[in-house]
């Protein structure tokens, strides 16, 4: 069930990858829906809708991924299919999803229903992994089979020529270049489209219909015993029999298993080339054409019925299976090989780095020990310098000594003579020490002298400091005073002369009450002098002659300049003013 399976998800995924029109690896909810449908009928699968909803119920109706749509296409379709369904319809259903989206314009030798059958077949061929490819091994396959199918004769060379050719970034070919190579005719030259299109419908019904072998061949029949012409097709655990090669009109089946047999009849007068097919229940008696035949067919059901008994695959599948392995064997040992290589490689890489090392090293060692050589050969010839240079200044220091030594003798003499000599001025020196003992005996008398002194100078600097500051305080004193005095003297002048100007004001008020007086003094003289007619005439009527002035029932101040043009009263209150202004200010 599991190869029925991965044969089935191939035609499914083209059809996926065809549904993908922006190549974003996901396809609409409506698509796959009508998808699932269509593969529900041609696998004769109940179709579940409600369960498609259910699965993507938490989905909008946006795309959904091949990731996202493998775990229903398992669960509600592929596990539950049968192998009771038409493969070719099934792969038909795919093939027309994607053919017009994929298949190339350009002209080929073969039909489209020719296509299809190569497509078929690439999926039988491919490798079971994603995106679908055809490697080189499986292509030279098929190129051989197709070739021998018209029956021409393998280039190898071509073959080899075109893989050299090949491109490197690519592991193999897709279905629709694979369609493109065997279409264009670059491996079939010569044979017409008619030829090509019956070696790819025999390739075809080998590979994908498990045809191991088919022809024309007469069969006696059972209840009237006449030989009929049949179309015989061999599979693996059948032989159809049909009226003619178009498989249109199916007469029977002969079914095998591993109980059957076949045998060799001689020649009859009616029929010749006879051979007998035995079953549990049946025996079947066929003529062929000719020996040839006749051992061909043979040699076919025998092999059919011992791979029935042996339990094993087709012949094909069986040796495409072989390729596989052999191809995961190779991959295995290359990828073995490429692993030893790479460990081989960092092995002989950490040893070129040790080597490296090494090599460093040493001529560090080297450029070491040159360096060191340099250096001593230096040094000796700079200790040779200096010993020479020591010696010579040796010798020039112990002429110097010698002649220091003579020197010294000399110079000895002089110091003896020079310590008498001292010795005479030590006696007088002891002299004079004494005689300035006893000078300073003297001054310390006069010192002690000068203390007291200084101390009573001290004291007296000190009361002198303290009456010249208690005279300096005095003096700020006095200071403060005079500014007071000055301070109020200021003030006293500008009451001055406020009362100066205020008394110049009332002497101008003065002058003009004067003037005003005079004026008054001169109406009332002018009123005096006529209503002194008046006064005679009212005393003469009445004998009441009253004679009446005009002024002030207090008496007048009279000033230096006249009369004065205010009271004493007035005077004093101005002048009790004047007082309080000058004591404020």
């Amino acid at each position: 069930m599991g190869g029925l399976k991965d044969e089935l998800l191939k035609a499914i995924w083209h059809a996926f990858t065809a549904l993908d029109l922006d190549h974003s690896g996901k396809v609409s909810k409506s698509q796959l829906k009508v998808l699932s449908h269509n593969l529900c009928t041609v696998l004769k699968v109940p179709h579940d809708p409600v369960a498609l909803e259910e699965h993507f119920r938490d989905d909008d109706e946006g795309p959904v991924s091949n990731q996202g749509y493998m775990p229903y296409l398992n669960k509600f379709i592929l596990e539950k299919v049968q192998d009771n369904f038409d493969k070719i319809e099934f792969n038909r259903m795919c093939w027309t999803l994607c053919v017009k989206k994929n298949l190339t314009k350009n002209p080929l030798l073969i039909t489209e229903e020719d296509a299809f059958k190569i497509w078929v077949i690439f999926n039988f061929l491919s490798e079971d992994k994603y995106p679908l490819i055809i490697v080189p091994e499986e292509i030279e396959y098929l190129l051989k089979k197709l070739t021998e199918a018209m029956g021409g004769g393998w280039q190898q060379e071509q073959f080899e020529h075109y893989k050299v050719n090949f491109d490197d970034n690519k592991d193999g070919l897709s279905v629709w270049e694979l369609i493109e190579l065997i279409g264009n005719g670059q491996f079939s030259k010569g044979m017409d489209r008619q030829t090509v299109s019956m070696a790819v419908n025999e390739v075809f019904n080998e590979l994908i219909l498990d045809v191991l072998k088919q022809g024309y061949m007469m069969k006696k029949g059972h209840r009237r015993k006449n030989w009929t012409e049949r179309w015989f097709v061999l599979k693996p655990n059948i032989i159809s029999y049909y009226v003619s090669e178009d498989l249109k009109d199916k007469k029977g089946d002969i079914l095998l298993d591993a109980n059957c047999c076949v045998e060799s009849l001689p020649d009859k007068d009616v029929k010749k080339c006879l051979f007998l097919i035995k079953c549990f229940d049946k025996t079947f008696e066929i003529s062929a054409s000719d020996k040839k035949k006749k051992q061909e067919w043979i040699q076919a059901i025998h092999s059919t019925i011992h791979l029935l008994k042996l339990g094993s695959p087709p012949p094909h599948k069986e040796a495409r299976q072989r390729r596989k392995e052999l191809r995961k064997k190779l991959l295995a040992e290359q990828e073995e090989l490429e692993r030893q290589m790479k460990e081989l490689q960092v092995a002989n890489e950490n040893k070129q780095q040790e080597l490296e090392t090494v090599r460093k090293k040493l001529e560090e060692a080297a450029s070491r020990a040159a360096e060191e050589e340099k250096k001593r050969l230096q040094t000796q010839v700079e200790l040779q310098a200096r010993f020479s240079t020591e010696l010579e200044r040796e010798k020039l220091i112990r002429q110097q000594m010698e002649e220091q030594v003579a020197q010294k003798s000399s110079e000895l003499e002089q110091y003896l003579q020079r310590v008498r000599e001292l010795e005479d001025m030590y006696l007088k020196l002891q002299e004079a020490l004494e005689d300035e003992r006893q000078a300073r005996q003297d001054e310390e008398v006069v010192r002690k002298l000068q203390a007291r002194l200084l101390e009573e100078e001290s004291s007296k600097r000190a009361e002198l400091e303290k009456w010249h500051l208690e005279q300096q305080q005095a003096i700020q004193t006095t200071e403060a005073e005079k500014q007071e005095l000055e301070n109020q003297r200021v003030l006293k002048e500008r009451a001055l002369q406020e009362a100066m100007e205020q008394l110049e004001q009332l002497e101008l008020e003065r002058k003009q009450a004067l003037e005003q007086y005079e004026g008054v003094k001169k109406k009332l003289e002018m009123a005096t002098n006529k209503t002194k007619s008046w006064k005679d005439k009212v005393t003469h009527h009445e004998g009441l002659i009253r004679l009446i002035e005009p002024g002030s029932k207090n008496p007048h101040l009279i000033t230096n300049w006249g009369p004065a043009a205010f009271t004493q009263a007035e005077l004093e209150e101005r002048e009790k003013n004047w007082k309080e202004k000058k004591t404020t200010g």
